[in-house]
């Protein structure tokens, strides 16, 4: 069983199993000797197999179970890799010969059915147990009959003795099952709060990236530009004036200290929001998308500032976007729309172009490369927590919708 909270319950729940079954085996061998029969070399004998094949089942059953890989299957699903779940149908079969064996020798032997009803419910499964449960109380109860005579006791003690084993080992398997569920749920959250660290580790870290870049740009660069100015506006004033190749100097100085600065700013912002917000960032797009193929794009931005995460996404999406237009759609006019409604904000791409099957390229298990950039699309907005909605007619167009919550844009 692999570990968990629980683990320490199961443990002591088979270890009392054990313990019970070993006590009731030295309780028929105290029998035997206590009361000397001609057969009670032959009931010891039969207490020492049934023991050792018992305890060879727990060492072999430990060892399987700490093997990689190993799965418990109940006996009757024969699935890839249960070839140690029929050893242990053959050891259960064994040890249940045995136990008849002993029941035949000493009425005492009874009293082993109720730690073997639990082993049956375990290695069998719910179904086939509860059949294997019903018949070997039928035959402890004719047992109990050979040795002592029928009577109700020796009828109703194993029926007990069967029902509540039955309702003991469903509660250990319900609690089984509830241990599993828990640990893959650990599991998960563990996961989701390691990918969540990940993530707003990486958004803090553009955040602080663009704003470094911001206050660089407003304080040393600025600074640097108007030094380089007033420097160039006293070249000009005294053109030969005696301290002119300093002052010369120190202009080259500043304005390579300016681009150096440009440079230190563009690495720190985002790629294509350097400088400028969401709105002039999409506009300067639709610009070039013209300028290189013809689309008229049009942009509608009404939103409040975004944080830098959302609106490095939303460019992504919309550079990704445009490219398939282009490529694809054969359209003469896109429109891109940035609104914040009661939903939360709405980001908008529209096309007039050919169009495609969007419940196709949803469905496929393998996206095309054509479709590979919706699926990249759909990913990214689901980190951003958002919706993504693809509406597409043959000869009417395209439209993609991305809905992001009010908190993502806060």
């Amino acid at each position: 069983m692999s570990p968990s909270a629980l683990t320490p319950v199961f443990v002591g729940l088979r270890t009392g199993l054990h313990m019970l079954l070993f006590g009731l085996l030295a309780l028929v061998a105290a029998r035997a000797l206590l009361t000397p029969e001609p057969n009670t070399a032959v009931v010891l004998g039969a207490v020492a197999l049934f023991g050792a094949t018992y305890a060879l089942g727990i060492v072999a059953g430990s060892r399987a179970g700490a093997e990689p890989g190993t799965r418990v299957v109940p006996v009757g699903r024969f699935e890839p890799g249960a070839r140690v779940e029929r050893r242990r149908l053959l050891w259960l079969t064994a040890l249940t010969l045995e136990w008849m064996l002993l029941l035949w020798l000493s009425r005492e032997a009874a009293y082993l059915v109720f730690p073997l009803f639990f082993v049956v419910l375990h290695l069998l499964g719910r179904r086939a147990g509860m059949l294997a449960v019903a018949a070997m109380t039928a035959v402890a109860v004719i047992g109990l009959g050979v040795h002592e005579g029928w009577s109700v006791a020796g009828v109703i003690g194993p029926c007990i003795g069967a029902g509540v084993a039955v309702l003991i080992g469903l509660g250990y398997a319900a609690l089984a099952k509830e241990a599993r569920e828990r640990e893959a749920l650990m599991r998960e959250l563990l996961e989701t709060q390691a990918h969540l660290v990940a993530t707003e580790r990486e958004a803090g870290t553009l955040a602080e990236r663009a704003r470094l870049a911001r206050e660089i740009h407003d304080t040393v660069a600025q600074g640097l530009a108007s030094i380089q100015m007033l420097l160039h506006a006293a070249e000009r004033a005294d053109p030969e004036g005696p301290g002119v190749g300093h002052v010369r100097l120190a202009r080259e100085t500043a304005s390579a200290d300016l681009a150096e600065t440009r440079r230190f700013i563009r690495e720190l912002s985002p790629p294509d929001l350097d400088g400028a917000d969401l709105e002039q960032a999409l506009r300067r797009l639709a610009e070039a998308t013209t300028a290189a193929h013809g689309l008229r794009v049009d942009v509608r931005a009404s939103a409040h500032p975004l944080p830098m995460p959302v609106q490095t996404a939303l460019l992504r999406i919309a550079q990704g976007a445009l490219a398939n237009v282009t490529q694809h759609a054969g359209a003469r006019r896109a429109t891109i729309t940035l609104d914040e409604t009661d939903a939360g904000l709405v980001f908008t791409i529209a096309d007039d172009g050919q169009g495609f099957d969007a419940d196709a390229a949803s469905r496929s298990a393998r996206p095309s490369p054509d479709s590979f950039g919706l699926v990249a699309t759909r990913d990214r907005v689901q980190q951003l927590g958002g919706t993504l909605a693809v509406a597409s007619t043959a000869g009417r167009g395209t439209t993609l919708t991305v809905t992001l919550p009010r908190e993502v844009a806060a």
